[in-house]
């Protein structure tokens, strides 16, 4: 089908407002005559949040497609994406309609489904060991999405996120350690010798946004949504993002999450990577984690993020004791 088709062709068009994206990209539902369900993303460094921090000029989701990367995942991973074209400087990406099976920020993992989601990513990260393809987002980037000095020119915008990120930036050192708050600020800074030390480890192809609203658990296949970000990196960058982002919509510690990681995905055994990987992880939402815990609305989510951002600090200062970092 030719790409203006399937919009000429649809017979019902319906616009997604609120959906749980903040990078500003826009989604689209259509039906078409044969049945068929479909999603119509739209995305330009121009409106796409994500796309402009990252330096993404030309859509690295649509290019993990076009090339074909998308297709070499192993049976145990899918995607969703069945067209993409460029139309001027928007990338558009045509996608199954996955309806209700996406998860969305209510829903709950349990520990079997969290292990099955690992057995799925292992044999994604067993897979292109040692053979990562090109054009994926550089380490610096992804480890550094958030810091104060690539946020704050895209703050005063119609995209509230970059000020919450700011704000909550501010708040951190005043609810950290100083002993974690300090070196967490200098590699905000400059991230460098974290992903240096970070690249000295076996690294294979992540997805970069590792998170439950990025995934569908279809029959014996794991979907996982979003390819904005891959990257070439440790694998457990992808269970620091998760844990960051979907400790509290699981049910299981971080610690038994981290112990099935270990046991499922057999690049998950390298301690050295893993605890850089939390270090990491606490660069990417630390400034979340900190404002949620300062100013939240519920009481109770305050409490809950404020126990987190504790346990962050102390597994940060357990990585910085170690002498990992190049520098």
């Amino acid at each position: 089908m030719e790409p203006h088709d399937y919009l000429e062709t649809a017979v019902e068009r319906t616009p997604m407002s609120g959906h749980v994206g903040k990078s500003g990209a826009t989604l689209e539902r259509l039906v078409l005559a044969d049945g068929r369900r479909l999603v119509v993303k739209r995305s330009s460094p121009d409106t796409d949040l994500l796309m402009a921090l990252s330096g993404d000029s030309f859509g690295r989701e649509y290019l993990m497609w076009s090339s074909g990367v998308l297709d070499q995942l192993p049976p145990a991973v899918g995607h969703t994406i069945v067209d993409g074209w460029q139309d001027g400087d928007v990338t558009v990406l045509v996608m199954r309609d996955l309806g209700d099976a996406v998860l969305s920020w209510d829903d709950r993992l349990s520990r079997e489904q969290c292990r099955r989601l690992f057995a799925a990513v292992g044999s994604m990260y067993d897979g292109f060991l040692g053979r990562v393809p090109s054009s994926l987002t550089p380490l610096t980037t992804l480890v550094g999405m958030f810091t104060p000095d690539r946020v704050r020119p895209h703050a005063g915008g119609d995209n509230p996120l970059p000020g919450l990120v700011l704000r909550g930036w501010d708040l951190f050192p005043g609810m950290v350690p100083p002993d974690v708050a300090e070196p967490v600020l200098r590699l905000l800074a400059q991230p460098g010798p974290l992903v240096e030390a970070l690249q000295a480890r076996p690294c294979t192809l992540v997805h970069g946004d590792l998170a439950t609203v990025n995934m569908a658990f279809e029959k014996e296949r794991l979907t996982l949504l979003d390819w904005s970000m891959p990257a070439e990196a440790p694998a457990a960058l992808d269970l620091a993002r998760f844990l960051a982002g979907c400790a509290s919509v699981v049910d299981a510690t971080r610690e038994q999450v981290i112990e099935d990681f270990r046991e499922l995905v057999e690049a998950g055994r390298d301690e050295p990577a893993l605890r850089l990987a939390l270090l990491a992880g606490l660069l990417w939402l630390g400034w979340n984690k900190a404002l949620d815990a300062a100013e939240h609305e519920d009481p109770a989510i305050r409490a809950r993020e404020r126990a987190d951002l504790d346990w962050w600090a102390d597994e940060a200062r357990r990585t910085l004791a170690a002498g990992l970092l190049t520098a």
